[in-house]
């Protein structure tokens, strides 16, 4: 089979295309004729070796939709091996789900991770209720767009939504985004507290860390809370700087990070404010939420309440290419792989 294989670290040439065995499975596993693969930030640090210890050569995809052999159903996975640059790939079952009829498979690839990234975010980390007022921070990201139009699917009120380019910013208001913002303003924390209608946030959603999150703590409303996804070094972070060795989401990282907010206890309680964080692992190892949830998606998909704008469908000599898009902030939505597409 054709698949793009990570030798060595490096930058997005390091993915090159090859022909490799098929992968053998194990028990609770079966193999997906892979159709499509998605493509996120958790790829381009393990192509770039942020994430310390990844055995080499591998192949990287932490999600593919396809055909399961042993009964020829569409599904989704979620790979935590990663393998979905691939045309063939070995997924455990307790992370694959049927994709219903009527949903394509570049909706089932975006929903599954990001869309339950997005729901984790707004719903069991942050407690949304219906009428409070919700901010996302890479609102035009793969995760980002899908939380925007998640909010008002569940009837928060205002959406605002931030991203850094003008183009970006009329995206997400016509995702349904009552207000856009730039996160490069400096008074954001007041432009954030003045589009919630004076009073602050209720739930601030972060996946850029820095002073975007510390600016969206600064504006949160009594009980308000911010919930932080992923780890990002910040853009005044020194060069290659990484989470610490061994841990994936990091543990404590220095201080002097730029990506780090510090936070104490006297401000939580004079503002009766609240901070959590949310890993999309902890829904995929408990299989009755995972398969929830992705119902719960799929069916506001169905009702035209939840679209995965696809930015790009990339073969897989391209794959390189989409990393350099994605880590240059130059997408918009999910990115995808067509790994049968030779040209």
């Amino acid at each position: 089979m054709r698949a793009a294989v990570l030798r060595r670290p490096g930058g997005p040439e390091a993915l090159r295309v090859e022909h490799v065995p098929e992968p053998s499975v194990g028990p609770g596993e079966s193999l997906i004729d892979v159709s499509l693969s998605g493509i996120n930030f958790d790829d381009l640090e393990q192509r770039s070796g942020t994430q310390p210890g990844l055995p080499l050569p591998t192949v990287l995809g932490l999600e593919a939709a396809g055909r399961r052999r042993t009964d020829g159903r569409r599904v989704v996975a979620l790979l935590r091996r990663g393998g979905g640059y691939a045309e063939v790939v070995a997924a455990r079952d307790a992370y694959t789900v049927e994709i219903p009829a009527g949903l394509d498979d570049a909706h089932a690839v975006g929903l599954f991770e990001q869309g339950g990234t997005a729901y984790g975010a707004l719903l069991l980390a942050g407690r949304l209720r219906a009428g409070e007022s919700v901010a996302v921070s890479a609102a035009a990201g793969g995760v980002g767009h899908l939380a925007v139009q998640l909010a008002l699917a569940l009837g928060a009120s205002p959406v605002i939504g931030l991203a850094s380019t003008p183009a970006k910013r009329r995206f997400v208001t016509a995702l349904g985004a009552d207000v856009a913002l730039d996160p490069a303003d400096p008074e954001l924390a007041d432009r954030l507290r003045e589009a919630a209608g004076g009073i602050g946030v209720d739930v601030f959603v972060d996946s850029v860390g820095g002073a975007v999150a510390s600016a969206g703590l600064a504006a949160l409303a009594p009980f308000g809370r911010l919930v932080c996804l992923g780890w990002r070094p910040g853009p005044d972070a020194p060069a290659g700087t990484h989470p610490p060795a061994g841990t994936h989401p990091p543990g404590p990282v220095d201080p002097a990070d730029a990506g780090v907010v510090a936070v104490t206890t006297a401000q939580l309680a004079h503002g009766s404010i609240g901070c959590a964080g949310f890993w999309m692992r902890h829904v995929v190892d408990h299989r009755d939420l995972l398969c929830r949830i992705a119902d719960r998606l799929f069916a506001l998909a169905a009702q035209g309440r939840l679209t995965v704008h696809v930015d790009r469908t990339v073969a897989l000599h391209e794959v390189g290419a989409a990393h350099a898009a994605v880590a240059a902030r130059a997408t918009t939505g999910k990115v995808l792989v067509d790994v049968r597409r030779e040209v």
